[in-house]
């Protein structure tokens, strides 16, 4: 088999940094008036689509600004593909930067990835990039930006891949189909906003505790003040800054998803946010989880789910007669995500309060069993003596380096070191484990249609670390470079166990392009469920099952743009090219 094309990733950078000292000021920053992209999108299907990216004003929620449109609307239009099938996209950059598409959790040749540095060149102002590639899955899916920050400005949509005999054969399990894309706006510019954090981590926070507030004792305020945290560190970009948009709606605009009682509705749940995870609830009315990153599982009847970045999850619902409000509350709970879900057109359902803000535990520091231990009024545990001596102690147990083995490169990129980290696969995500009904777990999911059992031949050990205050993220202590990357290798067909070590206060959704990945959850090893995105928590592990069976190179990386951006990120190379008949 002839070997792809093959890109300088030297090349690349120096590409980029040239074109970008040559740019000029573009018209949106010197205030000429630009069009107002549409709210939602339209859709496309077919062998060949032309897809078009372009600057654009857009607003919601009282917040207006510069927008990056993708055929004129935010999000970008849904892309309705079929199994089998060759697709064709021709993709015309008008900005006045390069810019790309990533088509999030697609099989699919390398160099048709679209990761500027890691698997294509991007895409030059003024040019087109031709994607071709055949369609080898079904399920729920999106695309976005793999450029600069573009994602954050709107450069994202949803994808559908319909079975190969669907239009024959309709689906029996629900009777109305939704795509329901959430996302964020903002006016600010997202290069001021990665400056903003640069400067102060806390800056769009504006939940913290103080000690005049009564939420914090004056020993507690020493004790987190010592270990330079705060336990309301939940979520770098709030809604101080955002408004949180479905189908690119805000709350005050009255989405509405139509339904005639006694229907089965079908909702295509995407996250496509830049950094927000949203807590999915719709108050009365039981959601039935069938698939899980476009794939599919076991039925699992549940009142809520936490879906971190770029996670996606397709429910079931049928809801009784009226309006239901469907909400996606923002998980620092700064703000939500509104829609109706009606079976009278015009009435508009009455969303629940916002519910109180989350504070970080023990056991999201990594302090492992503690975190169950009485923690009394004000969170502080029970029976610790928290003067000078035992703040000390503390603060050295979770800045011992010692603790972290030698892959782990120790500097000014880390602040933290979980000193007990554990399993959390069965945590519900942030503020989710205390309320009184059901909320999805990793643990729950078994893929519904087995998979081929092979045990792992090798085992690798990855930390997620930081250091919050100078808002450095990494891997293993190390953050991207595209010219002197050490790209983690992987043998094509080999088959892996990966361990993620999150040494941080805060969650991450962990990505890896061109393949899907088996969560070690507890399932058999035959019903361990696919997935191409997981929330590694806070002072937690999260291991899967790897088959590195497309060759090529990938990115790995935190779905935070922000964390992304400030180093989070690793290739992946997966060698040798199969020989033609061996694939």
């Amino acid at each position: 088999m002839r070997q792809p094309p093959r890109f300088s990733r030297r090349g690349f950078l120096k590409t980029g940094a040239l074109a970008t000292a040559g740019l000029a000021i573009p018209a949106w920053a010197r205030g000429q008036s630009l069009t107002h992209a549409r709210q939602g999108f339209g859709e496309l299907s077919g062998e060949v689509i032309d897809l078009t990216i372009d600057n654009h004003q857009f607003g919601s929620g009282g917040r207006s600004g510069h927008a990056i449109a993708v055929n004129g609307s935010v999000p970008g239009p849904l892309i309705r593909l079929r199994e089998g099938q060759e697709v064709t996209l021709n993709v015309t950059n008008n900005l006045d930067e390069d810019s790309s598409i990533h088509w999030h959790g697609l099989l699919l040749p390398f160099q048709y990835d679209g990761v500027p540095g890691v698997s294509f060149p991007g895409i030059r102002p003024g040019e087109t990039f031709t994607y071709r590639f055949p369609i080898r899955q079904t399920g729920t899916y999106w695309w976005h930006s793999h450029s600069g920050l573009q994602e954050q400005a709107g450069h994202y949509g949803p994808i559908v891949i319909e079975g190969e005999h669907a239009h024959h054969m309709p689906d029996p399990r629900h009777d109305r189909d939704y795509v329901v894309l959430l996302s964020e706006f903002t006016p600010r510019h997202p290069h001021e906003i990665a400056r903003m954090l640069m400067v102060g981590e806390h800056y769009f926070n504006r939940q913290m505790m103080t000690v005049g507030s009564g939420e914090m004792s004056l020993e507690d305020r020493l004790m987190w003040g010592a270990m330079r945290m705060n336990p309301r560190d939940i979520s770098d970009v709030t809604g101080a800054t955002y408004t949180y948009l479905v189908n690119g709606h805000g709350p005050a605009d009255d989405l509405e998803f139509a339904f005639t009682p006694g229907e089965r509705v079908r909702l295509r749940i995407i996250n496509g946010s830049a950094m927000t995870f949203f807590n999915v609830r719709i108050p009365g009315v039981e959601m039935t989880v069938i698939a899980a990153d476009g794939q599919e599982v076991d039925p699992v009847p549940v009142d809520e789910f936490q879906i971190g970045v770029a996670e996606t999850y397709d429910v079931i619902v049928t809801p009784p007669d009226g309006s239901h409000a469907f909400v996606a509350e923002a998980m620092d709970r700064s703000g939500m995500g509104v829609a109706s879900l009606t079976s009278h057109a015009g009435h508009r359902a009455t969303p629940p309060p916002l519910r109180e803000p989350v504070t970080l535990t023990m056991a999201d520091m990594g302090m492992g069993g503690m975190g169950g231990m009485d923690h009394g009024r004000h969170g502080k545990m029970a029976g610790m003596d928290h003067g000078a001596d035992g703040m000390d102690g503390m603060d050295h147990s979770m800045r011992d380096t010692s603790l972290l083995p030698e892959s782990v490169e120790v500097g000014p990129g880390i602040d933290m070191v979980a000193p007990m980290p554990v399993d959390r696969m069965d945590f519900p995500g942030l503020g989710l484990n205390t309320v009184d009904h059901r909320v999805l777990r990793y643990t729950d999911l078994r893929a519904r249609n087995a998979n081929p059992h092979r045990m792992p031949t090798r085992q690798m050990e990855i930390h997620l670390t930081g250091n919050m205050e100078r808002y450095m993220w990494s891997f293993d202590g190390k953050q991207f470079n595209a010219v002197t990357d050490d790209p983690i290798r992987f043998g094509y067909d080999e088959r892996v166990r990966v361990k993620l070590v999150n040494d941080t206060m805060m969650a991450h959704p962990i990505h890896l392009h061109g393949h899907f990945f088996e969560l070690v959850n507890g399932a058999g090893m035959t019903n361990q469920p696919l997935k191409h995105t997981v929330i590694v928590q806070p002072g937690g592990t999260a291991t899967f099952d790897l088959t590195a069976d497309e060759p090529g190179d990938w990115a790995f990386h935190c779905h935070l743009l922000y964390h992304m951006h400030a180093g989070m990120m690793q290739t992946v190379t997966v060698r040798p090219f199969p020989e033609e008949g061996d694939a």
